[in-house]
C-alpha cells in the first residue's frame, strides 16, 4: 500500500502484513488482501453518545473507511462534557449528521467517511442492516440493545436446518457506567446473546404513582410526577419530548416547584434530565477505554489479525485499573438464542394482577408493562387506555375463575402470547396452575 510505513495507518498495516503467533492461523493472510477488506468493511456505529463519539474516531484511526452512524438524538448542552465531537453552536442538531461531518472533516484525508442516519434503530429493516460486516453498539438503552440483539438473531438463515454463516453479522457491544464498563462480541448462534446476560443488569427502576402522587421523599419523584401526572393534565393527548429543550425545561420547572411544596431538596436541570431520559452517568475516560477495546475487537472481527474477545470483559476503574475477561454462557431458556417459552407454576388462587406483576419482576425479561394475549382473544392488555379499562376487572380475578370462565379467557398450558416494550420479540408464556 503507498501510505504503509508510518503514513495514515501505518501501524495498523503493519500489523495486516506479517504473520503473527496471535493471529487465526486458518484465516489470516497478511498483505493487501486483507487491508483492502479492512478499507472495505462496512461498520454500523448504533448511538452518537459518549461511546459513539469515541467509537467513530477510533475506527477511522485504525483503518475503517466505510463507517456509519445511526442516532435518535439531538445535541443537548449537557452532553459538551464528553461527547468531544459536539460544540456549543451544535446545541439543537442531530448527533448522527454533526459527529459524522466532524469526523469527515478531522479525519477525511485518511479516506475515512461517515455516513449518518438520523431515527431509532426499529425505523430501519433487515434490508438496511444487511448492509453491514459488523455493527458496534454504544447504547445506553437496554430495551434498543435488546431490540438489535434480536434482529440480528432473526436475521440468520436457518432454512437448511444449520444457521447460513453467510448470513450472521457479529454485534460488538459496550456499555459504560461511572467507572464500570464492558464490551463483548456477539456473534448470533454461536455464542451467548445479550438477552443471555439480561439477569446481570440492574432492574428498571419505575415509582409506585401512589408514592409520587401522595408521599414524595425523593427529588426523582417530583420529576416523575411532572412527568407521569402534570404533563397529561397540562398537554392532553400530546407526547413528550424528551430530546425538546423546551420541554425537558417545562418538566424540570414543575418539578422544581413541586419539591419546594414537599420541602425536598435537590431537583436540578441535569437530575430531571437523568430521571427522564434514563441517562446512565458517564465518565469520559471510561467510555475512552471501553470504545478502544470495542474498536480492536472490530479490527480482529474484520481481520482475523489476533484472538477475537471469547466473550465478556469487565472494566472495573473504582479503585484502580481492573478488567476481568470470562466466557459468557448461552442461557438454554433464553428467549431470542435458545428458542424457549417461558413457563410459570402459579397457585389457582393467584390473581391476573399478581401474575403481570411476577413477569415485571421476573430478572431474565425485566419487563415494564406486560400485555398477555391467548387464542380466545385478549387476556390483558395495557395500552390504548380505552382497551385497558375494558379488560382492568379481570386484573383481581383468580387464574383459576379465568380459565373456568364461559367462555374461558385462557386455558391452563396453552401458549400465551405476551408483548411489552421492553421485548424485542413476543414471548411464548405457559401458565400451569398448582
Amino acid at each position: 500500500m503507498s501510505d504503509l510505513g508510518g503514513q495514515k495507518h501505518g501501524h495498523v498495516y503493519r500489523v495486516l502484513t506479517q504473520n503473527s503467533p496471535f493471529a487465526d492461523p486458518d484465516a489470516f493472510e497478511p498483505g493487501a488482501d486483507t487491508i483492502g477488506y479492512l478499507r472495505e468493511s462496512k461498520v454500523l456505529v448504533i448511538g452518537a453518545g459518549g461511546l459513539g463519539c469515541e467509537i467513530l474516531k477510533d475506527l477511522a484511526l485504525s483503518g475503517f473507511t466505510d463507517i456509519h452512524v445511526i442516532d435518535m438524538d439531538t445535541i443537548d448542552v449537557t452532553n459538551l462534557n464528553r461527547q468531544f465531537l459536539f460544540r456549543q453552536a451544535d446545541v439543537g442538531k442531530t448527533k448522527a449528521e454533526v459527529a459524522a461531518a466532524f469526523i469527515n472533516k478531522r479525519l477525511g484525508h485518511l479516506g475515512a467517511k461517515v455516513t449518518a442516519h438520523v431515527g431509532k434503530i426499529q425505523d430501519f429493516d433487515e434490508t438496511f442492516y444487511r448492509k453491514f460486516n459488523l455493527l458496534i453498539a454504544g447504547l445506553d438503552n437496554i430495551a434498543a440493545r435488546r431490540w438489535m440483539n434480536a434482529t440480528l438473531h432473526d436475521m440468520v438463515d436457518r432454512t437448511s436446518g444449520e444457521p447460513d454463516p453467510s448470513t450472521i453479522i457479529p454485534l460488538i457491544d459496550g456499555g459504560t457506567e461511572g467507572f464500570k464498563g464492558q464490551a463483548r462480541v456477539i456473534i448470533p448462534t454461536m455464542t451467548s446473546c445479550f438477552d443471555c446476560s439480561l439477569d446481570a443488569f440492574p432492574p428498571q427502576v419505575n415509582y409506585p404513582l401512589c408514592t409520587i402522587a401522595e408521599t414524595p421523599r425523593l427529588p426523582e419523584h417530583c420529576v416523575e410526577y411532572a412527568v407521569v401526572v402534570l404533563w397529561e393534565q397540562r398537554f392532553p393527548g400530546q407526547k413528550l419530548n424528551r430530546d425538546s429543550p423546551a420541554d425537558m425545561q417545562w418538566v424540570y420547572e414543575q418539578a422544581k416547584d413541586r419539591a419546594a411544596t414537599f420541602g425536598i431538596p435537590g431537583v436540578t436541570y441535569q437530575l430531571t434530565m437523568g430521571v427522564v431520559k434514563r441517562i446512565i452517568p458517564a465518565i469520559a475516560s471510561t467510555n475512552a477505554l471501553i470504545a478502544a477495546a470495542l474498536v480492536a475487537e472490530a479490527l480482529k472481527v474484520a481481520t482475523y489479525c489476533g484472538p477475537v474477545l471469547n466473550n465478556y470483559m469487565m472494566y472495573m476503574g473504582q479503585q484502580g485499573v481492573y478488567t476481568h475477561t470470562f466466557p459468557y454462557q448461552k442461557k438454554e431458556d433464553c428467549m431470542v438464542c435458545g428458542g424457549a417459552k417461558l413457563t410459570m407454576k402459579r397457585p389457582k388462587s393467584s390473581t391476573l394482577q399478581e401474575l403481570l406483576d411476577e413477569l415485571g419482576s421476573h430478572p431474565s425479561l425485566q419487563l415494564s408493562r406486560p400485555s398477555i394475549s391467548s387464542t380466545s382473544g385478549i387476556v390483558f392488555m395495557q395500552n390504548p387506555k380505552a382497551i385497558r379499562e375494558q379488560h382492568e376487572y379481570k386484573l383481581q380475578m383468580s387464574l383459576k375463575d379465568l380459565t373456568q370462565a364461559d367462555p374461558p379467557v385462557f386455558s391452563e398450558g396453552e401458549d400465551l402470547i405476551v408483548t411489552d416494550p421492553m421485548l424485542p420479540t413476543k414471548l411464548t408464556l405457559q401458565v400451569h396452575l398448582e
